[in-house]
C-alpha cells in the first residue's frame, strides 16, 4: 500500500499480531510518472503483513489474489477476499492487514485527472468494488511500462466505465463509543471470545444495559448480532486460506458446523460454499 503515514490514536488500527511483518509505505507507486491518471503496481506478499494507519494523496483501489485483505477505515472494518476490491478515496486514513501468500494489487487514481476531475459515480466514500474479469485485466494491462499514451488513455477510459460499487458491502460497523472500546478491540483480536454480556460488563466497568444500548444505537445490531458479524468476517480469511468449514467453526467458537453455516447465511446472505463459488466467477 503506497502511502504517506501520519501519527494517529489507537482508534483506526487494531491490536498488532506479533507474528506479522510491518509493511513500508510510499507516497506513490515506484516508477509512477509525475503526472498520471491511473498508476498500477503489484507485489507478492509471502508472510502475513500489517500496515499502520496512513493516507494517500490519490484515490486507491486495492485487491488481492490467493488471500484476504482486511482494512480498518474509520468506524468500519472491511474484509475483502478474492473477487472483490476496496476503493479508498484520497485522504481517507486506513490501516491494512494481509494474509500470507497473497498477490497484492494497487491502482492509484489521480483525483484531478479522472472523470474530468470528479470521483467516479458511487465512489465518494470507502466502498467495496466487484473485481470483474474485465476490470482486473485492464488494470493489469495498465501496469505495463511500455504502453503508448494513446493505448493507455483508451484503457483508462474503459476502467472508469466499469468501476462500480459491489452489491456486497463487506464491512462491519464499529461502535464509536469509549464505553465499549475495550470490548470491541478484544473481539476484533479474538472473535471466538465467548464471554457473556454480563462478563463483558464486569470487565469493562459498565452495565449490560449500557453495552446493549450502545451497540444498538451505533451499529443497528444487538451485541450478539455484532459479535456474530465479526466472527463471520473473520471466517472469510480462514475459508479463503483453505481451512475446512469444520475447522473454521471450531476456531470461531461454534459448537457445530451447521450453526456456523446458519450464522454465515444470516450475515452474508448466502452459504460459505455459495459465496466462494460467486467469488470464483469473478476471477479471470
Amino acid at each position: 500500500m503506497a502511502a504517506t503515514t501520519r501519527p494517529g490514536d489507537a482508534r483506526g488500527s487494531w491490536r498488532r499480531d506479533p507474528r506479522a511483518s510491518v509493511g513500508r509505505t510510499y507516497p506513490v507507486p515506484a516508477g509512477a510518472p509525475a503526472e498520471f491518471t491511473i498508476a498500477v503496481e503489484s507485489h507478492s506478499v509471502a508472510v502475513a503483513t500489517e500496515w499502520e494507519p496512513h493516507v494517500h494523496t490519490a484515490h486507491e483501489l486495492v485487491w488481492v489474489r490467493h488471500g484476504t485483505l482486511t482494512a480498518r477505515v474509520g468506524a468500519q472494518v472491511f474484509t475483502v477476499s478474492e473477487g472483490f476490491g476496496l476503493w479508498l478515496p484520497a485522504g481517507q486514513e486506513h490501516a491494512g492487514r494481509l494474509t500470507a501468500g497473497v498477490e497484492l494489487y494497487d491502482a492509484f487514481f489521480a483525483p484531478g485527472r479522472t472523470t474530468a476531475g470528479q470521483t467516479p459515480p458511487g465512489l465518494d466514500t470507502t466502498t467495496v468494488v466487484a473485481m470483474v474479469p474485465v476490470l482486473q485485466a485492464l488494470l493489469v494491462h495498465l501496469a505495463r511500462p511500455d504502453l503508448d499514451p494513446a493505448a493507455r488513455a483508451r484503457a483508462e477510459a474503459v476502467v472508469l466505465d466499469v468501476l462500480v460499487p459491489s452489491d456486497r458491502q463487506l464491512a462491519v460497523r464499529l461502535p464509536a463509543d469509549d464505553r465499549v472500546e475495550t470490548i470491541v478491540e478484544a473481539l476484533l483480536a479474538d472473535p471466538a471470545d465467548e464471554r457473556s454480556l454480563d462478563e463483558w460488563a464486569r470487565s469493562s466497568g459498565t452495565s449490560a444495559r449500557t453495552i446493549t444500548r450502545v451497540f444498538r444505537a451505533t451499529t443497528g445490531l444487538s451485541f450478539a448480532q455484532w459479535r456474530q458479524a465479526v466472527r463471520v468476517h473473520r471466517s472469510l480469511e480462514l475459508l479463503d486460506a483453505g481451512h475446512p468449514v469444520q475447522d473454521v467453526a471450531d476456531e470461531l467458537g461454534y459448537a457445530h458446523p451447521s450453526t456456523f453455516i446458519d450464522a454465515f447465511r444470516r450475515v452474508m446472505g448466502t452459504t460459505p460454499g455459495a459465496f466462494a463459488a460467486e467469488d470464483g466467477g469473478r476471477k479471470p
